[in-house]
Order: C-alpha cells, then sequence, then structure tokens
C-alpha cells in the first residue's frame, strides 16, 4: 500500500510557507508531482494554490484546493479553453500560435476584462544546467517554451506574465545563472508595464536539507524589485519528497542463471513507473518485528509502531534482484542486498514515494492495485482509496 504521512507534508509546506514570507514569493503546488486531494486540506494554508498541466488538473485544483490556480499546459485545444476561462486565475501558452489562436476569446471573456484572469506565455532562456537531456526544456529544438528570437517583433497584446521552467531537482545556483540568461533574452519585456507577473516554475529542491534556501529568498526579492512584478513558484517534488512509501510483500523467491530473484506484490512499471523512467534506484528496508530496533539506523518517511527497519545494501551476501508481478521482462526494481535471506511474506518497504508515483500508476497487466492510506499525526490510519477489479474492468470500457 502506497502510505503517505501528513505531518511530514506538513514539515514541508511548513518551510515553503517560511519562504513565501521572507521573499514575497506565490508558492503554488505542482499537481504533476502529488495530486492526492485527500491531502489537500492540510497543507492548503501554507500555499497560495496549485498549477496545472491542463484541463483535468485545473478542475482537480479549482473544485478541492479552491485556491489560486495557474494553469499551462504545451497546447489547448477548443474545449479546454472555454473551461479553463471560467475558473483559471493564471492562463500561460506555449507558443504564439497558440495565444493567437486563442486571444481574441480570451480577451474578449468577462474574467480576463475583469482582471481576475491574466495571460502569459513560456519562454525558453536557452539555458540548459541539468545533466539528463530528457528532463532539460532547453534542449536544441525543445517543444517546451518559446526562444527569444521568436518573439522578435511579435504583437504581445493581452500577455501579462512571462513563465519559464527550467530546473528538474536543483539548488538555487542554478536558478541564479538561469535568471541571468532570462534578464539577458526578456529582461526588457519584464521591465516595461505590460508584464506584471513572472512564473519561476518548478524543479527547486527547496525542502531538502541542502538547499539554499537564503539564495533562493535573495533571487525572488531581486526579481520582484528589478522588475517590479509578482514571482511565483511551482514546486511539487519539493512538497511531497520524503512523505511516503509504499509497502510491499515478498510473493516468491528463486534463482535463475545464479541469480536470487524476489517477486513482489508491487510492479515498478505499473506502480512506481519513475523508477525506470527517471531512473533511480530507491532506498529500500526489510520490516522485522524486533525490540532490538536502533535508533541510529535510517528509517522510511512513514514508520508504524513495533516495526524495526534496516535499510538495504548495494552489494551483500543475500543479494536479490527485486521484481514486479507483471509480464514485462523489464520490470526490475535493482538488486538490493539484506541481512538475512528473504522469505515470501517478508514486508519492504520502498522509500520516497508521495510523488511521481501515484500520479503516474496504471492497472498494467491487470496487476493488484495499491490502496492509498494517509498517516495522521496520532499515528491513525485513514484508507481514502482501495481498488478492485472494477477498476481495471472500466478502465476501456
Amino acid at each position: 500500500m502506497f502510505v503517505i504521512s501528513i505531518p511530514a507534508l506538513q514539515r514541508n509546506t511548513s518551510i515553503l510557507r517560511e519562504v513565501r514570507e521572507q521573499s514575497g514569493a506565490r508558492l503554488v503546488l505542482a499537481l504533476k508531482g502529488f495530486s492526492c486531494w485527500k491531502a489537500f486540506p492540510h497543507i492548503s494554508a501554507d500555499l497560495d494554490g496549485c498549477c496545472a498541466s491542463g484541463l483535468w488538473e485545473g478542475l482537480l485544483a479549482h473544485d478541492h484546493f479552491k485556491k489560486h490556480v495557474v494553469t499551462y499546459s504545451p497546447a489547448y485545444d477548443d474545449e479546454d479553453v472555454a473551461a479553463l476561462c471560467e475558473f483559471t486565475d493564471h492562463l500561460d501558452f506555449n507558443s504564439l500560435s497558440q495565444w493567437f489562436r486563442f486571444r481574441e476569446r480570451i480577451m474578449a471573456h468577462p474574467r480576463f476584462i475583469s482582471g481576475e484572469m491574466k495571460c502569459g506565455l513560456r519562454v525558453n532562456p536557452e539555458h540548459s544546467t541539468g545533466e539528463t537531456a530528457i528532463y532539460d526544456p532547453c534542449i536544441p529544438g525543445s517543444r517546451l517554451g518559446i526562444t527569444a528570437d521568436q518573439l522578435k517583433g511579435a504583437d504581445l497584446t493581452g500577455l501579462s506574465g512571462l513563465h519559464f521552467h527550467t530546473l528538474c531537482e536543483q539548488n538555487s545556483d542554478d536558478l541564479e545563472t538561469t535568471l541571468a540568461a532570462v534578464e539577458e533574452k526578456f529582461g526588457h519585456l519584464l521591465r516595461s508595464d505590460q508584464f506584471t507577473y513572472l512564473n519561476m516554475g518548478g524543479g527547486h529542491w527547496i525542502t531538502k536539507p541542502f538547499y539554499d534556501r537564503e539564495k533562493l529568498v535573495g533571487l525572488v526579492r531581486e526579481a520582484r524589485e528589478k522588475y517590479d512584478v509578482e514571482v511565483w513558484l511551482e514546486p511539487g517534488e519539493a512538497i511531497a519528497i520524503h512523505t511516503g512509501v509504499l509497502r510491499a510483500t515478498v510473493m516468491d523467491v528463486f534463482e535463475s542463471a545464479g541469480h536470487k530473484l524476489a517477486i513482489l506484490s508491487i510492479s515498478a512499471t505499473a506502480h512506481m513507473p519513475d523508477v525506470l523512467e527517471m531512473p533511480y534506484r530507491p532506498d529500500v528496508f526489510l520490516v522485522e518485528r524486533s525490540a532490538d530496533f536502533s535508533p541510529h539506523l535510517p528509517v522510511p518517511a512513514v514508520t508504524f509502531a513495533g516495526e524495526s527497519y534496516v535499510p538495504a545494501a548495494e552489494e551483500g551476501e543475500h543479494l536479490y534482484r527485486l521484481g514486479g508481478p507483471t509480464c514485462l521482462a523489464g520490470d526490475l526494481i535493482g538488486d538490493f542486498a539484506f541481512p538475512r535471506p528473504l522469505e515470501t511474506g517478508d514486508v519492504l518497504v520502498f522509500d520516497d514515494m508521495a510523488h511521481y508515483t501515484m500520479v503516474k500508476t496504471t492497472t498494467f497487466n491487470g496487476v493488484k492495485h495499491p490502496p492509498i492510506v494517509l498517516q495522521h499525526g496520532d499515528g491513525t490510519l485513514e484508507t481514502i482509496r482501495e481498488f478492485g477489479y472494477p477498476d481495471f474492468r472500466d478502465r476501456l470500457s
């Protein structure tokens, strides 16, 4: 099952609240990273709203977060724009062709005329700071954002915001160099009276212990003063990082060609695809019921009373290749060493599974989908969603 810690979420959002107060930035939850709406009431007071990647996320934010909605998508259709105009507060576009297609009807909408809805344009500062190309929107030929050259001589009537999103799990020094590129290419627009907000997107690891929040506060203040704009940040992972786990049961243990294998009740491809897509190696713990639990051992984000958690290592005598119950040959989580041989019925805990997990899960191969549970401050568990055969059956009918 997926277990999300409400206190851990609140620990993260309290850090973000401090950043808001010190910098004057507006902070919104990126639903693409975490959209478990039953948790929204526990964190909404610390945030200004949500950013949505399209109509459905926008509706979720509007219906359940009930605060500011910032919407950006690489492309909209007529139905999207008609619906979004009724409730979104920011509607940001990816290209001039999309903006020109919808500009006339948007500018005639009562919410635009009254100022309730503002429109912006995503820009590409062409400044790469990451190491993985699949997460870099500044690569040549990127489909995300418009470059400075493409903006030359364009009629920008109706736009009042600029939006960039170039970071992925990065510190504020990368934001600093990105802002220098934004100033070089788009500073003249931001200094004009036309533009009133600057959205710096997500990818900021604000709640990580090593993150330089003092620098972030300074950068936001500087941008607000330099351009006289409202600054928006869209952390997603920073809100849900280190707040949840996925608990799995060992279903079978056997050997093949000299490798020890363990088949689990959860699947990498169906239940935590970022392990394959990112890719990355998750932290795994073996659950032992023992009174000899050492408080000096690392523990997962969510713990249960009476359980001891032994972290897996990269190498060791009892090395197992962990895999899921699907027929996909590549449904593998990785090789992990444990302090003893694994047995059928053992429980393993995969840490940090609240962000970019539940938002991507599927019912591929008809594997059972884990229930979703909230753990409250007093330790009580609230099951907010269970899945059954009808969820699989009805998905494509």
